[in-house]
């Protein structure tokens, strides 16, 4: 029995993901990226994980959503906290995961027709 109805007609979704990409919607991408249900902004960044700055931060800040899934590559890797505090604020939730997790969440939290981006950062 179906509890739900899914309407993901239209949205950028995450159809795949491997060593060094995505793919969404089919299309493969191997650089860093923020992905919202209705746009694609590449190459957001140069940063890695451990070399993310207050300006990429800010970018985020921008998007006008209401969580960030922020994909920190193979692992796991948070960062400073400084970076990480205006987003509480701002009414916007951060939640810091490794890639392929924040591809996951990211589809399900667009598929309910939430304001979602996930920002990705390849190693």
């Amino acid at each position: 029995m179906k509890l739900h109805q899914s309407n993901i007609a239209g949205l950028n979704m995450f159809t795949a993901y491997g060593e060094g990409y995505v793919a969404v919607n089919n299309e493969k991408h191997g650089k860093n990226l923020i992905l919202l249900p209705e746009s694609i902004i590449h190459e957001w960044s140069t940063a890695t994980p451990e070399s993310l700055s207050e300006a990429d931060m800010q970018k985020l800040l921008t998007l006008g959503t209401e969580i960030i899934l922020l994909g920190t590559g193979k692992r796991l890797r948070f960062p400073p906290g400084a970076l990480l505090r205006p987003f509480a604020p701002a009414g916007i939730g951060l939640e810091v995961m490794d890639l392929q997790a924040a591809c996951r969440t990211y589809n399900i939290l667009a598929a309910e027709g939430r304001k979602v981006a996930a920002a990705l950062l390849f190693d």
